[in-house]
């Protein structure tokens, strides 16, 4: 469980006061010493990321942020990197301190959870420091809160019961593969070499196929692109090929057109994203021009080589498409900017390192904002003049 990539864990963040015994909680949950514990007000500063399996539900990420009343002279940017945090979280843990009940702050976060469609369990801490009657008044008035003491340990294995059955009923995983494939069905992952692989390994996105190919039963070759035909010739009643995007269209020369064809890209934008609105967003192509601005999103950093997909390849052939020098600007990691009405069009990477949750958020922000995203892989499936081919395997199911 160590090695499930974090893009691949339920994201559990823990919002609250300062000194509502927040990393405190977290501690108690993961059974160690994860983040620092103060009396000092504003000891979280950034968001302490902890990896772990919550039994039975599997790998989880728990994320630790800093206080929502942080006064202090940074506070403003804590602040803003707590909320920010929003945008990637699958579950929300709000906790205040039984000594410092505020429901107008309650109610606010509330509100916040519900714009980005976050469950969320209230839990308050510090039951240790009250008396019996007043507890028990507590507990009529927050009929939905789970009451701990992380000082006690007490409450600790029942937040953790209610929090697995809680992820359990939010649970909306979209397979990569295993959906659109039967069980027992075959399918080639077109892997080409080149100075983008790292050596002596492949990338995430072919290691994830390849693993849900196996959890789903289905049975997978594994290629690169100069022994395609010879396999093609080899395996027999073949449902789908997958091709790494930068080969589709060397690729869909190869494979017959009564064999299904698709990319490992637009797999993800499936798996992780809204496929029809990155679709959408690569028919806004056809309206660029020479003032055009587009945005680059790539979810992790890496050394740029002349084989980039995302800073080299694109670019030159959307120029080439539109006929035109367009204008690009490039953005890494969580750096998603939030003025994106000054582009015309959002080309998002593929996503392998962050987790859903954050890239439909963005999906709905450009959405709200009337402005057009896409991803990679459906970008150059559009211009290899591949892309309705690319999507029939989906259309079908």
């Amino acid at each position: 469980m160590n090695s499930t990539p974090n893009a691949n864990r339920k994201h559990i963040a823990i919002f609250g006061k300062t000194n509502a015994g927040k990393s405190s909680l977290i501690n108690s949950i993961c059974g160690q010493e994860i983040a620092i514990v103060s009396d000092i007000a504003g000891t979280t500063t950034d968001p302490v990321l902890k990896a772990m399996e919550l039994i039975p539900l599997g790998p989880v990420l728990f994320i630790d942020t800093a206080g929502l009343d942080d006064k202090s002279e940074v506070g403003k940017l804590r602040i803003k990197k707590t909320m920010d945090m929003m945008k990637s979280t699958d579950f929300a843990l709000y906790v205040m301190d039984i000594n410092n009940i505020d429901s107008d702050e309650y109610e606010s976060i509330k509100l916040e959870f519900k714009k980005y469609n976050i469950p969320y369990l209230l839990v308050i801490n510090k039951i240790e420091t009250i008396d019996k009657y007043n507890l028990d008044q507590l507990k009529e008035k927050y009929e939905e809160a789970i009451f701990v003491s992380t000082y006690k340990k007490e409450g600790i294995e029942e937040l953790k019961n209610e929090l697995v059955s809680k992820l359990k009923d939010s649970e909306n995983d979209v397979p990569i593969i295993g959906n659109l494939v039967p069980y027992g069905g075959k399918v080639i992952l077109v892997v080409p070499i080149d100075s983008e692989a790292p050596k002596g390994r492949i990338i995430l996105p072919q290691v994830q196929c390849i693993r849900d190919c196996l959890d789903n039963g289905i049975k997978t070759y594994v290629v690169r692109d100069t022994e395609l035909p010879s396999a093609l010739e080899d395996i027999k009643d073949i449902d789908l090929v997958v091709t790494d995007s930068q080969a589709f269209k060397k690729v869909s020369k190869i494979v017959p057109k009564n064999i299904k064809l698709t990319g490992f890209s637009i797999l993800f934008a499936n798996h992780k994203g809204d496929l029809k609105a990155f679709v959408d967003g690569a028919r806004k192509i056809d309206s660029l021009n020479k003032n055009s601005k587009i945005l680059i999103s790539e979810s992790c950093t890496h050394n740029v080589s002349h084989e980039d997909i995302g800073r080299v390849k694109i670019p030159k052939l959307l120029n080439k498409y539109v006929g035109a020098e367009l204008n690009y600007d490039f953005r890494v990691s969580h750096d998603f900017p939030e003025n994106i009405k000054d582009y015309d069009l959002i080309i998002h990477c593929g996503g392998c390192m962050i987790n859903r949750k954050t890239i439909l958020n963005r999906i709905d922000f450009c959405r709200s904002e009337e402005v057009a995203i896409t991803n990679y892989g459906i970008v150059l499936a559009f211009l290899s003049g591949i892309l309705d081919r690319s999507l029939e395997i989906f259309n079908n199911n």
